[in-house]
């Protein structure tokens, strides 16, 4: 066991935690961000919408204009997601995954600009287009992000680095909520620097993520820079020899020197990894769709319901963000010693139970004056239950199940599915509420429960495992052995042991490797 932790600690390099966090900070803690920043200043925006609105055509707007209004400045944020989701694929192929990371920074300081400035110019316009351009980040950001981190990360350590994108996400959603604070920028002078803000953490990572290496497997693989691709694992690892990486990386891709990206058609037909595809689909729709949004909508009259004054209620809401960031990090602390499958399962699985709790006690809480202190309790340990798994682990499971020439198609179907969760969550949710009001709940305690009966039959542990091993972990569910896999994954291309061999010795003998690569 000592011998475990010690070879754990090893495989965390400096180079490695400051690329995840550099990466992170500029990327999905923007997306956290952007979740939780619009809500502090609600008041506010709606009253500007007003004034422009009345300054312009000389009368006030009527409410259910408003409402409109400010529906589609929240809900826009998912639309500009679908489109940088669709977008990633050729963008990650052309320029990489560290590159795509910094060119992604041109939108968020856009948005951050039309966003924080829609006020002094007095356009209105100007916000819910900054929303959507701000959307487009999170939607590359979240596909790049977790493809980047996969693929710089030994395997040994690839479930906490993953992880570290749940974090931040979390972290994200904190900072928003205690920028946002009437001390800080939540009043009505200063709810522009809410989203001028968002430049800060754009600007770290454009100065420190160009001094880190791109990931070595799209170097060995897609750019055929073995050299470089020696380079960065050496600097990623801490480490001088890295033959042991290289000819694993090298294996998993049959030593192709002219890999193709598969398309999205191509992933959706291959045999070989149609029960991957349809476990990302399942785990990423769930991820949006188990009802953490609508725990979001219910906190603030639960609070109020509890007798919590309304002026303390943003401080009360504070421990909302610090639950999530504490059990993403105990997340990312033990997803390699217990594994991605009983954190998943379970994480669902205490959903559904808190759900069913929270249904009863919204429904009672009126005769029993203790009630709401359990509605807040579950509140709380709902959103503990989704951080702990389902928060993070999709984006981890997405990098784990296909190779390397899949993985851009595999995050943009992942990213669709997310993106186009969340803005029917946003469409519906009010629909559901309104029909069902606090027996909603049982909606989403249906889909958890849902999402962890499949999971429990379906999925394997990934938690160690090469990304051949995981592919041979779904051989039989696909109903082909690893050899059709193999050409699945590679059609036309398979060769021989002998032939590989051949080949590497080859490309050393030609100056493409250097000394360490044996």
């Amino acid at each position: 066991k000592k011998l475990s932790t010690l070879t754990y600690s090893e495989n965390w390099s400096g180079s490695l935690i400051v690329a995840s966090l550099t990466g992170a900070f500029g990327s999905s803690f923007l997306y956290g961000y952007n979740l939780s920043v619009v809500n502090a200043p609600a008041v506010y925006i709606k009253k500007f919408y007003n004034e422009t609105w009345e300054r312009r055509y000389g009368f006030s707007v009527d409410e259910s204009t408003l409402t409109l209004l400010w529906s589609i400045t929240v809900s826009i944020f998912a639309i500009g997601g679908l489109v940088g989701a669709i977008i990633v694929t050729p963008i990650v192929k052309f320029f990489g995954r560290k590159c795509t990371l910094l060119l992604n920074n041109v939108f968020a300081v856009a948005a951050a600009l039309l966003m924080s400035l829609s006020l002094l110019v007095g356009s209105f316009e100007m916000l819910i287009l900054g929303r959507i351009i701000m959307g487009v980040d999170a939607g590359i950001s979240l596909s790049a992000l977790p493809m980047y981190l996969s693929e710089i990360s030994p395997k040994e350590i690839r479930g906490s680095l993953g992880q570290v994108t749940a974090i931040f996400i979390c972290v994200g959603v904190f900072t928003g909520q205690v920028l946002g604070l009437p001390e800080i920028f939540g009043q009505e002078s200063r709810w522009p620097y809410l989203f001028g803000a968002i430049i800060v953490p754009s600007l770290i990572q454009v100065v420190i993520l160009p001094f880190l290496p791109e990931s070595p497997r799209y170097l060995l693989l897609e750019k055929h820079n073995t050299s470089k691709a020696e380079k960065a694992f050496q600097t990623f690892l801490g480490k001088d020899d890295v033959s042991h990486e290289v000819e694993e990386v090298l294996a998993e891709s049959r030593v192709q020197r002219n890999t193709k990206l598969v398309s999205i058609l191509q992933l959706l037909r291959t045999r070989a990894v149609r029960w991957q595809v349809i476990t990302v689909v399942v785990t990423m729709g769930c991820y949006q769709l188990c009802g953490l949004n609508a725990i979001w909508y219910y906190t603030n009259n639960i609070f109020s319901e509890a007798g919590i004054n309304h002026e303390t209620i943003p401080y009360v809401t504070l421990s909302t963000g610090a639950v999530e960031t504490v059990a993403a990090v105990f997340s990312g602390l033990v997803i390699e010693r217990l594994g991605r499958r009983p954190l998943l399962i379970g994480g669902f699985g205490l959903m559904v139970v808190f759900f069913a709790v929270l249904t009863v006690s919204l429904t009672l809480q009126k005769t029993v004056h203790w009630l709401p202190y359990l509605s807040i309790f579950c509140i709380l340990a709902i959103i503990a239950s989704f951080c702990i798994g389902p928060g993070g682990i999709p984006f981890v499971l997405t990098g784990e199940f296909f190779q390397q020439s899949q993985r851009p198609a595999a995050f943009m179907i992942a990213g669709t599915v997310n993106w186009l969760s969340n803005f029917a969550v946003g469409l519906l949710f009010p629909f559901i509420q309104g029909g069902l009001q606090t027996y909603c709940f049982l909606v989403f305690a249906a889909i958890c429960f849902a999402g962890a009966a499949y999971l429990f039959f379906v999925l394997p542990e990934t938690k160690n495992k090469t990304f051949q091993e995981i592919s041979q972990a779904f051989a039989k569910r696909n109903k082909v052995s690893l050899e059709m896999q193999e050409i699945n994954h590679y059609p036309g291309e398979r060769k021989s042991s002998a032939e590989q061999e051949s080949t590497f010795t080859s490309s050393v003998n030609n100056g493409e490797t250097k000394k360490g690569i044996v």
